[in-house]
């Protein structure tokens, strides 16, 4: 779902850490990922996500795989990154962009080396899913440990 751009991005001083999860189509990776870290932080930063070359829909499969963890992905649309005003985020997770991705500048930025689903079955999606919340637990961990530093 869009955001409100100018107000996350256009500003370098945001109280909440901002977070860009990027994939080609954003249809499938990079929106289970925001979900994911949208869930699990709350609050506690603000998650978007974004697209080289954005499909016209996230993949079924990724909607019913999600839907079977209660994160309902219906009314979200893969987005680009001219669509989202992005300029800065605090970290950048990219998956499987390699030059299609633009360079956002970022304090950290990550490079997660997962399978796309598309084309895959939903047994097949289900694996890339779990895989993808159990790197977000990471980073959320990760984050809130320099938040308890800070």
């Amino acid at each position: 779902m869009p955001t409100e751009p100018e107000a996350l991005f256009g500003s370098t001083t945001h109280t909440k850490p901002v977070i860009l999860f990027t994939c080609i189509q954003n249809a499938g990776r990079s929106q289970m990922a925001s979900a994911f870290c949208k869930e699990l932080l709350k609050e506690g930063a603000v998650s978007i996500s974004a697209g080289s070359r954005p499909a016209e829909h996230i993949h079924p499969e990724v909607v019913q795989a999600m839907a079977e963890v209660g994160i309902n992905l219906k009314a979200y649309k893969p987005q680009s990154f001219q669509e989202i005003g992005i300029n800065t985020a605090d970290i950048v997770v990219t998956m499987g962009c390699g030059e299609a991705c633009p360079v956002i500048p970022s304090q950290r930025h990550i490079e997660w080396d997962i399978p796309d689903p598309i084309g895959k079955s939903l047994e097949e999606v289900r694996v890339i899913r779990d895989e993808i919340k159990r790197k977000v637990k990471e980073l959320v961990a990760d984050i809130r440990e320099f938040d308890r530093r800070s």
